[in-house]
C-alpha cells in the first residue's frame, strides 16, 4: 500500500515563507526610505524651480535679487537654503545682506527659519547706513491668503546712518524684537497688520544732547497700520502712495520711551496728507521733560518766555499730577506720576505742542 506524505509542520515547505516574514519589514523600511529620498529630491528640484521662476519675474518688475553661492541641503527632513550673501538693486536703492541661512520643515513648508551674520548695508539717494549684530533670527507662519505671524530678533544691533547734513549718526541698542499678525477681524476688511517693537538699552549720542541725559533708552511700541496688505516691494514712493490712496493709517495704541529718570507716553494716529507729509495727533504724557520743553521752545521765544511755556505745559496746560486713591497705588502701576501734556500736531508741514508751533522743525514731504 502506497504511503502518501504529507507536509509536516515545521518542515522545509514553510522555510521560504517564514524567511519572507523575517525579512519583510527591512524590504519595507528599504522602500519607505528610497520613497523618502525621490521625494525629497522631487521636492528640492521644484524649490529651485520656483525659486528661479521667482527671481526671473522680480528681475522684469525692476527688482534684481542675488544669491552668491546658493545651495539647497538639509536631507531628509528640511529644506535648508544657503546663500554666502544677498544683494537686492532697485531704481531707487539697493542693499547687501550675508550670510544668510533659510529653513523649512518638510512636514510644515509655511513655517520658514532665517538666521543671518550680516552685515547689513542699505543705501538710498544719498543716505546710506551700516548694521551689525551679534545674533540675528526671524521666522514666518505663512497661509493662503498671507500670512499669521512674523518675528524678528536682533541681539546688539548697533551701525551708522550716514546723511549729508547733519552727518553720520550712530546708534546701538542691546535688544530689539519686531512682531507682527493680521490684525484679528479687520484683516479681510481693511488689510490691518498689528506691529509690536521691542527696544531695549538704545543709545544714538547725537541726542543725547537734545535729550540732556546719556542714559540709554527702552522703548515700546503696539501699533496697528491700516491698508498693510497693499504694500509690495515696489519702489519706496510707489508703495507709500498706494498706501495712501487706499486710506492707509498708523493707529498707534502705545508708545512709551524711557530714558533715565524721563519718560513718555503717546497714543494716536497719522497719515499722509496729499502733499505726501506726515499729519495727525497724540495725545501725551511724561514726566520729567519740562526743562525739555521750555529749552526747545526757547529758540523761539527767548530762554525766559521759554521755560515759562515749558513750565506751563508741564503744569498748568497739562494739568497737575492726579491724586492718588490710596497710598502705594502710584508704585504698583507706575503711571500716575505721568502728566498729561498739550496735544501733539501734525499738519501743513508743521509740529505743533498745543498752540504753541515747535521751532525750527519742518515737517517734509516723505517722497
Amino acid at each position: 500500500m502506497a504511503q502518501i506524505d504529507s507536509p509536516i509542520p515545521g518542515g522545509t515547505a514553510e522555510r521560504p515563507r517564514r524567511r519572507i516574514g523575517l525579512f519583510l519589514p527591512y524590504i519595507l523600511l528599504a522602500a519607505l526610505v528610497l520613497a523618502w529620498t525621490v521625494g525629497w529630491f522631487v521636492i528640492r528640484a521644484r524649490a529651485e524651480s520656483e525659486m528661479d521662476a521667482w527671481l526671473a519675474h522680480e528681475a522684469q518688475e525692476g527688482r534684481q535679487w542675488t544669491c552668491a553661492d546658493r545651495s539647497i541641503t538639509g536631507f531628509p527632513f528640511r529644506l535648508e537654503l544657503r546663500c554666502a550673501s544677498v544683494r537686492f538693486a532697485r531704481s531707487d536703492g539697493r542693499f547687501s545682506l550675508g550670510p544668510i541661512t533659510a529653513v523649512v520643515q518638510i512636514y510644515d513648508p509655511r513655517h520658514l527659519l532665517l538666521e543671518a551674520t550680516g552685515p547689513f548695508r542699505v543705501e538710498q539717494g544719498d543716505l546710506s547706513a551700516d548694521v551689525s549684530w551679534n545674533a540675528l533670527e526671524a521666522s514666518f507662519h505663512g497661509a493662503s491668503d498671507g500670512f499669521t505671524r512674523a518675528s524678528l530678533v536682533l541681539d546688539a544691533p548697533k551701525g551708522v546712518v550716514n546723511t549729508p547734513d547733519p552727518g553720520p549718526i550712530d546708534f546701538a541698542a542691546r535688544h530689539l524684537e519686531l512682531h507682527a499678525r493680521p490684525t484679528p477681524g479687520r484683516f479681510a476688511s481693511d488689510g490691518a497688520v498689528d506691529v509690536s517693537l521691542r527696544l531695549a538699552q538704545a543709545a544714538v549720542p547725537r541726542l543725547d544732547v537734545l535729550a540732556g541725559s546719556t542714559d540709554p533708552a527702552d522703548i515700546d511700541l503696539d501699533t496697528t497700520i491700516e491698508q498693510a496688505a497693499v504694500l509690495r516691494t515696489g519702489t519706496v514712493a510707489n508703495e507709500l502712495e498706494t498706501w495712501r490712496q487706499a486710506g492707509g493709517r498708523l493707529d498707534v495704541t502705545r508708545l512709551s520711551i524711557a530714558k533715565g529718570e524721563r519718560r513718555l507716553q503717546a497714543k494716536g494716529a497719522a497719515a499722509l496728507d496729499p502733499e505726501h507729509r506726515p499729519e495727525g495727533r497724540f495725545e501725551l504724557r511724561a514726566v520729567g521733560l519740562e526743562a525739555l520743553v521750555g529749552q526747545v521752545m526757547g529758540q523761539r521765544y527767548g530762554a525766559d518766555k521759554g521755560a515759562l511755556i515749558g513750565n506751563l505745559v508741564g503744569q498748568f496746560l497739562g494739568g497737575l499730577r492726579r491724586k492718588e486713591d490710596g497710598e502705594g497705588r502710584a508704585a504698583e502701576t507706575g503711571t500716575d506720576a505721568l502728566k498729561p501734556l498739550p496735544t501733539l500736531k501734525l499738519g501743513d508741514g508743521r509740529l505743533m505742542l498745543g498752540p504753541f508751533a515747535v521751532p525750527n522743525v519742518v515737517v517734509p514731504p516723505l517722497y
